[in-house]
């Protein structure tokens, strides 16, 4: 069972964007199983909004986040939260004091990576959320907009802001990497 969770989770790194994004169209729209989970929060369906948006991004890029994660939690010795339970600490005791700062750049890295991948993510916000202007039109969807309008200064302008915003949040991520394992060391 753990086997079959891991390789569903990691799908969306082989898997096609818009094969993800098809599949979630019809499981979030308005025939889906999860039409009365949107009527509850006063949606007809997920498809073509915000919230669609965001419920396929993060499925998305939930490898992204999720395996930086699962090599920091392997990575911290048993030992450490067996002397802790055994001077008393209780579960949620040994996760704060003691997990979440030994896998604090890693939960920065999975932050991050899960944000920039996101960020440039084309296929399934198409598929799902549409091109629709003030509602469901991101970046990379207006860019591909600019360039088939052959309009390439205003494709290559958003995508420089696009270029500097991943060339920050990536160096900042290594910076705070770097400082983390400097200090762990």
């Amino acid at each position: 069972v753990r086997l079959v969770v891991e390789v569903l989770l990691a799908m969306p790194l082989v898997l096609p964007p818009t094969v993800l994004g098809f599949y979630l169209l019809v499981f979030l729209g308005p025939q889906g199983p999860l039409t009365s989970l949107a009527a509850l929060i006063g949606q007809s369906s997920f498809v073509f909004s915000f919230t669609g948006l965001v419920i396929g991004s993060v499925i998305y890029s939930a490898p992204f986040v999720i395996q930086p994660l699962v090599s920091a939690f392997r990575g911290i010795r048993s030992n450490q939260l067996e002397a802790a339970e055994v001077l008393g600490a209780g579960f949620m005791d040994r996760f704060f004091s003691i997990v979440l700062p030994l896998t604090r750049s890693s939960f920065i890295s999975a932050s991050v990576l899960g944000f920039a991948h996101t960020l440039g993510e084309f296929g399934i916000i198409l598929m799902l959320g549409g091109n629709i202007p003030g509602e469901t039109k991101v970046a990379s969807i207006a860019i591909y907009d600019h360039v088939e309008a052959l309009d390439y200064a205003r494709a290559n302008q958003l995508s420089l802001v696009l270029l500097l915003l991943a060339f920050v949040t990536l160096l900042i991520a290594y910076t705070v990497n770097r400082k983390a394992n400097f200090l762990n060391s």
